[in-house]
């Protein structure tokens, strides 16, 4: 079984990742930690930079936890949401862990525009984490 992981640099993705390594350890599965940007033109080099680090980091962790997984860091210039649905087809992942912001009220009404869209098109279960008040 292979679940893949949203990952963006925040609270939230930090939460995902703990989550996901819960999953994996309850369904004896596999990681594929995603990070996802546009690239090109536009695309920060420190922020890549950043990026890649805190990927190693995960790396590095779940190696050492004895975490079966890979990291893929993706700048193929599609929508990380694309990209995310992607690999869950090209993996043939039986979950998806992503990370939710708290919202206000009027935020409640509606989620995340990527969020959302994931739990419409994905073709697997959806976990959605809060980070913990306390991060």
């Amino acid at each position: 079984m292979k679940i893949v992981v949203g990952y963006v640099k925040s609270p939230e993705g930090a939460a995902a990742v703990d989550r996901a390594i819960e999953e994996a350890r309850l369904r004896n599965a596999s990681l594929v930690i995603v990070h996802s940007s546009k690239g090109g033109l536009r695309e920060d080099v420190d922020e890549a930079v950043a990026y890649q680090e805190q990927l190693d980091e995960i790396d590095r962790r779940l190696a050492g936890q004895g975490v079966a997984h890979e990291v893929r860091q993706l700048t193929r210039g599609k929508d990380p949401v694309d990209d995310l649905i992607d690999v869950v087809h090209n993996t043939e992942a039986e979950m998806i862990v992503i990370g939710l912001r708290r919202r206000s009220a009027v935020g409640k009404f509606v989620l995340g525009s990527n969020a959302q869209q994931i739990l419409m098109d994905a073709d697997c279960a959806v976990l959605c984490v809060k980070a913990s008040s306390n991060r």
